[in-house]
């Protein structure tokens, strides 16, 4: 199918630029007529954890949050979350 980049709906014009043509029309071939939200993070929190936990030696809170894109906070629930299971 010849694809006519200006008259495009904008989702697609958008997948278009950043994919090029033939990805975007896969895309479109498999989800058309779809409504499809993404999450706001890329990881999925239960692997994150459970990476987190495997990674954390006690001293690396502060580059676990940047290498995850996750809260101090929440790794720190993570740790001791996990801490209580092992009790």
């Amino acid at each position: 199918m010849d694809v006519t980049p200006e008259l495009l709906q904008e989702s697609y014009a958008q997948l278009n630029e950043v994919l090029g043509t033939e990805q975007m029309m896969k895309v479109f071939e498999i989800y058309r007529g779809r409504q499809i939200s993404f999450p706001m993070r890329l990881y999925d929190r239960k692997k994150v954890a459970q990476k987190i936990i495997a990674e954390y030696n006690g001293h690396n809170l502060v580059q676990l949050t940047h290498k995850y894109d996750y809260s101090q906070r929440w790794i720190r629930q993570m740790i001791r979350q996990n801490d209580s299971k092992t009790e």
